[in-house]
């Protein structure tokens, strides 16, 4: 039968957000290949995957990433910029290319494989159980698929519960990695996992600037130090949200390295594919961030079975107690109607930790976006009512078109910052004669225009 029941927001539970965030649950690593459909094609040895997610090793390579770009700045500074050696070289040239088309290649294959996952794991909000059954498939990655079937993790009890009979465990007593149906094994700590650690790999963007003697950007380097920590995070804990990160990131940057592969072989790109390949680079921040911010506030409730002989308060209790009871009561035969349970969308202060992260992480980016947009609106606005426009002005077509512009260039200089000179094929301005650069300050405090987005050569 259907169940169709409310989901609404509310304040979480103080505990979630205690420091520092439990060490527990551990990872639970991809199904082996060949054990369910879908598995991964191959496998990687169960201690390979646990220890680079040990924390020292997302931190030390961050850290070390960072000291070495900021090291390798002054020295570029201190030859007047002037490209490496090795930079003039075809087989450097050639090693660029080779160093798109993999990632361009390896992003396009994630996309794909998480575009499957989420097909097979998540459920319209239009089906029989509703807007509760959707919101159950994006927040439950582990166990058996269907509204209330999902296995929790409760940090009270430091156990994995669940209000289902047809939950399996394993002997550590961790959800099957045999279960089908939701995102963690049909695909997500695979994919997942890797994505985790290509994050690793994408630093060699920014060596690649630098030996053009180029500089690389402070924000730069946050951006891909803040991308190893995250994506650590939301792996490690296996918080629902991280889906959004490996699913919508991998497809930008399928984009993004394909354009760059593309302008390498000096190939003219459409003005209006440079133009959404930037808005869609600085809109993943946006959207990343309101996803992600709202699951501690979402609660939802699912179907409990209980017999006749219980109480209500007792088919509330916990969960595997719950489905031990309703699996013995319908082999005796005796009714089992359905009761409800309200259940928040984050259970563990571990996952709670990596929303939290990640919505940080994206902050200064959403920040800069909106006062580069707030800036250049007011800009454009005071400069049509100088020329004369007046009460043309303030008309609201007149205001779309210029809130349009405001975003681009906004769009366009917020990506100048995040990736710094790490292009070369630089986009066309705008060809609207109000359109003015954006002034930015550099680390010595003197104003300079925002560049625009260039593509690797």
């Amino acid at each position: 039968m259907g169940f169709e029941s409310p989901a609404f927001l509310a304040l979480p539970d103080k505990a979630l957000w205690a420091l520092p965030p439990n060490h527990l649950p551990a990872f639970i690593t991809p199904p082996p290949a060949g054990s369910i459909p879908f598995a991964p094609l191959f496998d990687i040895p169960e201690h390979i995957y646990q220890a680079v997610l040990d924390p020292r090793v997302p931190l030390t390579i961050a850290a070390v990433y960072a000291v070495s770009a900021k090291l390798l700045n002054v020295y570029n500074k201190s030859t007047n910029k002037k490209p490496w050696a090795i930079s003039k070289t075809a087989a450097f040239h050639w090693f660029v290319i080779a160093h798109n088309v993999f990632l361009a290649v390896y992003s396009a294959w994630t996309f794909y494989g998480m575009f499957y996952t989420l097909k097979r794991s998540l459920v319209s909000p239009l089906g029989p159980h509703g807007l509760s059954g959707f919101i159950d498939s994006v927040c439950r990655v582990n166990g058996p698929g269907g509204l209330g079937n999902a296995a929790f993790w409760d940090d009270e009890s430091s156990s994995w519960q669940t209000f289902s009979a047809d939950a399996v465990f394993d002997a550590d007593g961790a959800p099957s990695r045999l279960s089908s149906g939701r995102m963690w094994n049909e695909g997500l700590a695979f994919y997942g996992w890797i994505f985790y650690l290509s994050k690793f790999y994408e630093v060699i963007d920014t060596l690649i600037i630098l030996a053009k003697g180029k500089l690389s950007s402070t924000l730069q380097t946050y951006h891909h130090a803040g991308a190893m920590m995250c994506m650590w995070a939301g792996i490690r804990y296996m918080s629902a949200p991280i889906w959004v990160f490996v699913f919508v990131n991998s497809g930008i940057h399928a984009m993004m390295y394909t354009y760059y592969t593309i302008t390498a072989f000096r190939i003219r790109v459409p003005m209006f594919i440079k133009r959404s390949l930037t808005s869609l680079q600085i809109m993943q921040f946006i959207f990343g961030a309101s996803y992600g911010m709202v699951h501690p506030f979402v609660s939802y409730s699912i179907p409990v079975l209980f017999t006749s002989s219980q109480s209500n308060s007792a088919s509330a209790s916990a969960s595997a107690s719950v489905g031990t009871n309703a699996s013995a009561a319908a082999m005796n035969g005796v009714k089992t109607p359905y009761s409800s349970h309200t259940m928040p969308c984050i259970t563990s202060n571990s996952a709670t930790f990596a929303v939290w992260l990640n919505v940080l992480y994206l902050a200064p980016l959403t920040y800069l976006f909106g006062s580069f947009f707030v800036e250049s609106y007011l800009r454009r606005s005071n400069a049509d009512i100088k020329a004369g426009k007046g009460a043309a002005a303030r008309r609201l077509s007149n205001n779309v078109v210029i809130a349009e512009k405001a975003g681009w260039e906004a769009a366009k200089s917020v990506n100048r910052e995040v990736y710094g000179e790490s292009n070369e094929e630089a986009i066309e301005t705008d060809t609207d004669h109000n359109a003015q650069p954006i002034a930015r300050r550099s680390a010595n405090g003197k104003a300079k225009a925002a560049r625009t987005l260039r593509s690797r050569q």
